[in-house]
């Protein structure tokens, strides 16, 4: 198998996560392809084997399917990390609300704002079941 992918998994308590959502999506991509390269190089290492009728390289094996192990760990570690980072889409949503707020607040008096408010409490607690 090829060294390269399947790198020693010393230290591996520590996973730097990267500071941003374009170096995240990056990473991904990265390691989505490392899984999907080691995972085709034990099927090619499979069908030799089958070809030649020799037995697998236990270590080879258990080698390969840890680094796919870690680097699928790594992968989810990483898409919890992408979620909290700032620009997700629940940001945006919450900022596109108090942009919203802001206009249409100028349009009402401040009896009218809190009949408005009241009534976005009501809406609220009626879709919680409240």
């Amino acid at each position: 198998m090829n060294s390269s992918m399947m790198t020693q998994q010393e230290g591996r308590g520590k996973i730097n996560l990267p500071a941003s959502r374009e170096a995240s999506r990056a990473r991904t991509i990265q390691l989505q392809s490392e899984i999907t390269a080691i995972r085709d190089q034990i099927a090619a290492n499979d069908l030799a084997r089958q070809a030649n009728g020799e037995r697998m390289d236990a270590q080879w094996y258990h080698r390969a399917r840890t680094a796919i192990r870690f680097k699928r760990e790594e992968l989810a570690h990483l898409q919890e990390h992408y979620r909290t980072l700032p620009g997700s889409a629940n940001e945006r949503k919450e900022k596109l609300k108090e942009c919203i707020i802001a206009v249409v607040r100028t349009d009402y008096s401040d009896e009218q704002w809190r009949e408005v408010m009241d009534e976005a409490h009501r809406l609220l607690l009626s879709k919680a079941g409240v």
